[in-house]
């Protein structure tokens, strides 16, 4: 890879994206005790593994439910419960096309798209989730299946790392073209079950026409949310034409600057809000807009 290009903020790197996890638990809140008020931990009784309480046998319960030492104490028939399993899925979905290799500070837009899903990722996997990866580039996607624990996020995170590396390379070659977000996401949904969440992290650059109705198909038995990875420091530019080098070595110039960077942290993507993250901000004021700006934990 040219020397230029393997710098920080410029490269991708396992290890920088692997540290995020510190990053990632700190930022979050105190976590919720109950559902309802009051703060008693609840525990809410379903199919799992891990025994949540024991009570008497009573008709119909499944006998492969017995607890022998309790029946062989008491003289009565008693039965498990067990604490329900919630099995939260995510789909992290990359946007790596060619018009996201770009950043006028801190990092290039594809950088801040990496560091974003990583601090997400962690929080899934810490919580018991899986993880899973659609990184879109400008030529063959990469897909990582959902797995859970630590391990599921290192694949997730060499995934990203591979799809940035060819990404970089590609375009420094001046190859590679931005295929609409729409026809990039055609996939998602066979990727991961129905009830999972969808977190795509894009400049939403050519968009695609069919991108509202490709997220109202993907809402109907799936959860997406957005993140639209910018860069603020255009607005605060002085007004004018700024001369820009194409891939294929012709020079443009293009008139940026001279507006004002908006405080609202949500923008309306095809229809639906999104989460704004500025490439420009370091890791931890990431963290802690992605912890104010993200929902609520879906109930299961």
């Amino acid at each position: 890879m040219i020397e230029a290009l393997d710098v920080p903020g410029v490269s991708l790197r396992s290890d920088a994206l692997i540290a995020l996890r510190r990053v990632a638990l700190s930022a979050q809140s105190p976590p919720v005790l109950a559902a309802l008020p009051g703060g008693f931990a609840t525990r809410r009784k379903g199919h799992g593994l891990e025994v949540a309480d024991m009570r008497e046998y009573v008709a119909g319960d499944d006998l492969r439910h017995l607890d022998r030492g309790t029946t062989a104490r008491t003289g009565r028939l008693h039965v498990r419960q067990f604490q329900e399993e919630r099995d939260r899925v995510s789909l992290l979905i990359a946007d790596f096309r060619p018009a996201m290799f770009w950043g006028l500070r801190r990092a290039f837009r594809s950088v801040c798209v990496a560091e974003a899903l990583s601090l997400i990722g962690w929080t899934v996997v810490e919580s018991g989730g899986r993880v899973g990866l659609l990184a879109v580039t400008g030529a063959d996607p990469v897909i990582v299946p959902a797995r859970g624990r630590t391990r599921g996020m290192l694949d997730v995170i060499g995934g990203m790392v591979q799809a940035h590396q060819a990404g970089l390379a590609a375009m420094a070659a001046g190859q590679g073209a931005d295929t609409p977000l729409d026809q990039a996401l055609s996939r998602a949904d066979r990727l991961v079950p129905s009830g999972a969440e969808l977190v795509i992290a894009s400049g939403f650059d050519t968009p695609g026409a069919g991108l509202a109705d490709r997220l109202d198909a993907l809402a109907r038995r799936r959860v997406p949310h957005l993140l639209m990875v910018t860069d603020a420091q255009i607005g605060r530019m002085p007004q004018g034409r700024y001369p820009i080098r194409m891939a294929d070595g012709r020079r443009i110039r293009v008139t940026l600057g001279g507006g004002e960077t908006p405080e609202d942290p949500l923008r309306q993507i095809a229809g639906r809000a999104a989460l704004v993250l500025d490439a420009g901000e370091s890791v931890e004021q990431t963290a802690r807009r992605i912890v104010a700006g993200r929902p609520a934990e879906r109930a299961a």
